[in-house]
Parts: C-alpha cells; sequence; structure tokens
C-alpha cells in the first residue's frame, strides 16, 4: 500500500488548508481522517458535506449512530469503528448499544434493530433490497425519507471506510480507549 501523509495545516495543499484549520475549530484537533484526505480538497471537502448533510438528516441522533456503526463494524473499517464509539458515547448513546453494535450483535430496541438490519442489507446489497425488507423497515416506523437518509449514511461512510483501508489511518489519540478488532460474526451475518 502507498504511504498515506496524515497532513496537517502546514503541509496540506493550500485547497485544503482551510477545511483542516475549519476541523482544528470544531474539534479542537484535526482528525487523522481529515488529514488524510486533506491530500484531495476535493475527497476533504466531500467527506465534510456529507457529515453535515447526514448530520441534518431525518434520522434521530442515536439512529444516525446506529447506521454509521453498522456500516462502520461492516466494512471492518480500524479508524472509524473506534471513533464512532468515542462519538455514540459523546452524543449519549447508551454503552450497551454501542457494545452490540462494535460487535455485529442485534440491538435490544427492536426499531434501531430493524435500522441496522436494514442498513446492513443496503449495504451487503449494494442497494438492491427486496419488496419485503423494505416493508419491513417502514413497518418498524421509518419511512421512505429515512430510506433516502440511510443512503446518506452509505455514501459518507463508505467514503471514510475505504480512505481508511487504504490509508491505514492511525486512531486518533482521543479513540485510542476504543481500539477494536472485527468480530467473526461481522462478515458472516
Amino acid at each position: 500500500m502507498p504511504d498515506f501523509k496524515v497532513h496537517t495545516v502546514e503541509t496540506a495543499p493550500d485547497a485544503s488548508k482551510p477545511l483542516l484549520e475549519d476541523s482544528q475549530k470544531s474539534f479542537n484537533f484535526i482528525p487523522n481522517l481529515h488529514g488524510v484526505l486533506a491530500q484531495s480538497p476535493q475527497a476533504l471537502e466531500a467527506y465534510k458535506s456529507l457529515t453535515a448533510l447526514f448530520s441534518a438528516t431525518s434520522l434521530s441522533t442515536v439512529e444516525k449512530n446506529v447506521v454509521w456503526m453498522a456500516i462502520n463494524v461492516e466494512n471492518r473499517c480500524h479508524y472509524c469503528v473506534p471513533a464512532h464509539s468515542g462519538i455514540a458515547k459523546m452524543q449519549g448513546v447508551d454503552g450497551a448499544t454501542v457494545e452490540a453494535l462494535r460487535n455485529a450483535a442485534p440491538l435490544a430496541d427492536a426499531k434501531l434493530e430493524a435500522l441496522r438490519a436494514f442498513t446492513l442489507k443496503v449495504v451487503r446489497q449494494n442497494g438492491v433490497v427486496g419488496d419485503s425488507d423494505v416493508a419491513a423497515f417502514l413497518g418498524a416506523g421509518f419511512s421512505q425519507q429515512n430510506i433516502l437518509d440511510v443512503i446518506v449514511g452509505v455514501a459518507h461512510k463508505t467514503l471514510s471506510n475505504y480512505v481508511n483501508h487504504f490509508a491505514q489511518t492511525p486512531v486518533d489519540a482521543a479513540f485510542a480507549g476504543e481500539a477494536w478488532t472485527p468480530p467473526a460474526a461481522a462478515a458472516a451475518e
């Protein structure tokens, strides 16, 4: 694999510098993923835009975290699972839900489990989800808008997960305590 640089404001291409400055202001540090993405100002801008767009969807905070984590675990992202574990906890997602997501285990809450299962179907089936699965998702209390919102989440996490696979992005110190090894069940579920 090529050795991807984790850029700082000083080393980044000029067009990425203001984007990294914004990250520094938002997080009080530059996440390593942003530093890697900075090599392509368009990739960093796309990621930041998708983050903002997904964050503004109709899904609740907990539901957004379920989508993010289901995708991260399915894609076996060594960087995003720890980062989003920490983010989920900061956003008030209970520890048992975070642990179940990290372990690719069913969620105790039936509606959240329907969301996790639907998200996995979207990812695993490349968006070709059967009518009965769509009906089950809608029957769990979700809407057509929520279907589209899940797809935005898939686009968002696919971008970051794939970049992290190529770059082997180091986990940020802020999330080192959330280190993660993929469970055997993640690929088989």
